[in-house]
């Protein structure tokens, strides 16, 4: 019998955190959206002008009998690089900061303690600067960010320039986790 969780995370744009989480055995359903910001129901427009303080992230529903939240989190340190502030790579802004949003105290523990543990393994060589703040609101993004690379690999560069070489890189690294 499955045992569904959820996992808010958030490490630059939100297509290529969806891209690489999909390959994950155990990951049911991966929803792009906006979180950890001020005003309602958010546009991409108004995320792009900076002034909603939302950060771009994926909600992923994942079978806990699979995989765990701690793996999820250990998983989001390899997925991105957590030591930008506010950037992952050419994508620049607050937006794209990295970011966990709790949703319990479970949670806050869990990816405090993985924080510590990425920070002190020397995985980067520069401090992490994730933010792990609760989770108050997420709101679903446009209908057109949904599984966006796999809807649009062959028609948007950014894919095969970006998120193509991340999965890539990803599936080499943990291949004994994917579908």
């Amino acid at each position: 019998m499955k045992s569904l969780e959820i996992a808010t995370i958030g490490g630059g744009c939100f297509w290529c955190l969806e891209a690489v989480f999909q390959q994950i055995n155990g990951v049911e359903k991966i929803v792009s959206g906006y979180a950890g910001g001020k005003i309602k129901n958010p546009t991409y427009k108004e995320i792009c002008s900076k002034l909603t303080k939302h950060a771009e992230v994926v909600q992923i529903t994942f079978d806990s009998n699979k995989i765990t939240y701690e793996h999820i989190v250990e998983l989001f340190w390899h997925a991105h690089n957590p030591t930008t502030l506010n950037r992952q790579g050419n994508d620049v802004g607050p937006q794209y900061r990295s970011i966990i949003l709790f949703e319990n105290d479970t949670q806050k523990k869990i990816a405090e303690n993985s924080k510590q543990k990425a920070d002190s393994s020397n995985l980067w060589d520069d401090p992490i600067v994730t933010e792990i703040v609760p989770l108050l609101q997420f709101y679903k993004a446009e209908d057109y960010h949904q599984n966006y690379y796999n809807l649009n690999k062959d028609k948007n560069p950014y894919c095969s320039i970006v998120i193509g070489p991340k999965i890539a890189k990803f599936r080499k690294e943990f291949s004994h986790l994917l579908i």
